[in-house]
């Protein structure tokens, strides 16, 4: 079925289809930062995971979402978001993430939506995402709830997978988030690209970190 062929408004098996760890996003190749605070020994057991976790929530929430906003409401925009993200993501480690991505989610829309998405020269993946969303007519605060949804499970994943806790105790953390990604979401549905702001430092410089660790796991 083509994007032509798809319904009006967005049906939530779409969103499930978005959200489940089988669509090929990218983001598991990256730990957001997580691989280098663990290593570093800023990460040591679930009370700090959960720290880690939520304060990595709400940066996303003002980092990342006011791009994929942008473009979710004028997706006619998307090159001016993108060099925007751009110059926004100065730690190299992020940046670089943010652009395999986008790659990723673009090559995906066009092989299983058949959408083809306007040339851009960096193609970060917030940007992306809110075209992509707009396209498919995913309703703003789903998307945006996707958004903190999709942050928390794969670094979530990373933890699991560099043996900090286990996947129920990963389940558990991801449930007991629910009530800030809610809360984060709402206030973030209308923030705008003159909100952007950074509010963890400290993770950027965390991924930052993550090119001069000895070994790495992830990407990012």
């Amino acid at each position: 079925m083509t994007l032509a062929a798809a319904t009006p408004v967005a049906s939530s098996l779409l969103v499930w289809q978005l959200a489940d760890s089988a669509f090929p996003g990218g983001a598991f190749a990256h730990s957001s930062g997580l691989e280098a605070a663990w290593q570093h020994g800023e990460v040591r057991n679930r009370e700090e995971l959960a720290a880690y976790l939520n304060a990595s929530l709400r940066q996303a929430a003002n980092s990342l979402v006011p791009f994929f906003n942008a473009t979710r409401h004028q997706p006619k925009t998307l090159v001016e978001v993108d060099h925007r993200a751009e110059a926004w993501l100065t730690n190299p480690v992020a940046n670089r993430a943010s652009r395999l991505q986008g790659r990723a989610l673009n090559s995906a829309a066009l092989r299983i939506f058949q959408m083809t998405l306007e040339p851009t020269p960096f193609r970060h993946w917030a940007p992306v995402f809110g075209v992509l969303l707009h396209r498919l007519q995913v309703p703003q605060g789903e998307g945006v709830r996707l958004v903190l949804f999709l942050h928390v499970r794969s670094l979530l994943s990373a933890a699991v997978r560099l043996g900090i806790i286990g996947p129920l105790e990963a389940q558990a953390l991801q449930f007991d988030s629910t009530v800030l990604l809610d809360q984060l979401a709402i206030r973030a549905a209308d923030r705008t690209l003159d909100q952007v702001v950074q509010t963890s430092p400290l993770h950027d410089l965390w991924q930052g970190a993550h090119d001069r660790l000895v070994s790495r796991l992830f990407q990012s």
